[in-house]
């Protein structure tokens, strides 16, 4: 069966996003300490880490959270001097992996349709594919509001195959994390490869494919059509 469409998972497949939040959580763990968080640096970092583990990597009052646990309440000072770094930061980290744009231009040249799937937040998705200026290649997006699911339920994969109208197997699905995008998408009957120049999370993978770049994307497509 020829391929119709390719979907991507956003964070760690197009997006370098450890990248970013790397650099974001440095620099607001440094600001905090200057505004008189009595952590040190490496602690502060690794406490911060593990509360995203347990909280999630997109959870949106971490550093309220954080201070609470640490000194048992939100000083203000503190948190305005973390979340005001983490912003100036940002803007310059976020950026997608090498090849991203060539790669999705050479994918709609082949006319196949391109979607997201996401557990990003709505608002959060569009505005990282706006800032990277990727927004013009993609048919559909499917973000945490669009389901209240998260991958690997079937629910986001089957929204992407309603929106687009193409069968299961007519999908290459993309993403970086075996057990939420890999099986969730195999699942569904869908193809898959498994970006592991971005692969974050451990777990065995059964993809179909590895890319260890996004630009082996091509010969893999290639390959069905």
């Amino acid at each position: 069966m020829a391929l119709k469409a390719v979907l991507f998972d956003l964070d760690n497949t197009l997006v370098d996003f450890m990248r970013m939040k790397t650099a974001c959580t440095d620099a607001a763990i440094y600001a905090m300490i200057e505004a008189g968080l009595p952590l040190e640096e490496e602690i502060a970092k690794k406490r911060l880490f593990e509360m995203y583990e347990e909280v999630g990597i997109e959870n949106q009052t971490i550093f309220e959270k954080f201070l609470k646990v640490e000194i048992g309440k939100i000083d203000y000072k503190i948190l305005a001097s973390g979340v005001a770094a983490y912003r100036r930061v940002k803007s310059g980290n976020l950026v997608p992996y090498k090849h991203v744009r060539e790669t999705l231009l050479k994918l709609k040249e082949r006319g196949l349709k391109l979607g997201i799937v996401s557990d990003a937040p709505r608002m959060q998705a569009w505005l990282r594919l706006a800032e990277m200026n990727l927004i013009e290649y993609f048919d559909v997006v499917i973000a945490l509001e669009d389901t209240g699911e998260l991958k690997p339920s079937s629910t986001p994969f089957q929204r992407a195959i309603e929106r687009l109208g193409f069968k299961p197997d007519e999908f290459l699905f993309v993403g970086d994390n075996p057990e939420r995008d890999i099986k969730g998408a195999d699942r569904m009957g869908m193809h898959t490869a498994l970006a592991k120049y971005g692969q974050w999370a451990k777990g065995k993978s059964n993809a179909d494919h590895n890319l260890e770049s996004v630009s082996d994307l091509i010969e893999v497509v290639d390959s069905y059509n």
